[in-house]
């Protein structure tokens, strides 16, 4: 059986290979400790949100009977139902979903990887210090509803007087590699990908 996880890795579309290899490195790191060590998926990172659609697509044509191919996207926009992925990027990015494909085959981090970053405060306690100014981090109440740009901005103003402070892309995948999978199942964008990671791998 091939498993082949397709994740959004960049907003630039101009990522280097040393950017993807720490796009893979952090979201291994993740998914190994949420219980799949030793039976992950195989990772590519491929940048913007279009080229993840792009590949996708590609593999999906390929696939064959007992496959397991999928994208981890950001929804960018919160989701009127996180079970019905691909009816939410027919409206947002008018993506049709491909035939013979299935909703499980999107995971969304709702709104964007940042709401998971955010919604583990030890994690960020330890990554960054006593110079991060939790305050300034965007509420947890209702996070996954909260305005993408709301949620990076806030990160971004909460970490400025660290040393290693957040930074999308050049940073952002080290963050995402501490983090406890634990505390974000609260979440239901993340509680719904190892939902589906358990029963597919």
């Amino acid at each position: 059986m091939n498993t082949h996880l397709y994740i959004e890795g960049s907003k630039t579309g101009a990522d280097s290979k040393e950017e993807q290899i720490r796009c893979r490195e952090g979201f291994r790191k993740l998914i190994e400790k949420a219980g799949f060590a030793g039976k992950m998926p195989r990772l590519s990172a491929c940048g913007g949100r279009g080229n993840v659609f792009k590949d996708f697509k590609i593999a999906h044509i390929k696939c064959r009977a007992g496959d397991y191919i999928a994208m981890l996207v950001d929804s960018e926009d919160p989701p009127a139902d996180v079970e019905k992925t691909w009816d939410h990027l027919r409206v947002r990015d008018e993506w049709e979903m491909p035939t013979g494909a299935e909703d499980e085959q999107v995971l969304f981090m709702t709104t964007c990887m940042e709401t998971w970053i955010v919604a583990d405060r030890a994690a960020l306690q330890k990554h960054y210090g006593h110079r991060l100014q939790e305050n300034a981090l965007p509420s947890l109440h209702d996070i996954e509803n909260r305005n993408r740009h709301e949620v990076q901005d806030k990160l971004e103003h909460a970490t400025r007087d660290c040393r290693n402070a957040y930074a999308k892309g050049k940073r952002s995948f080290k963050v995402l590699g501490v983090l406890n999978p634990t505390v974000l199942s609260s979440l239901p964008s993340f509680a719904r990908t190892v939902r589906i990671l358990k029963k597919r791998l």
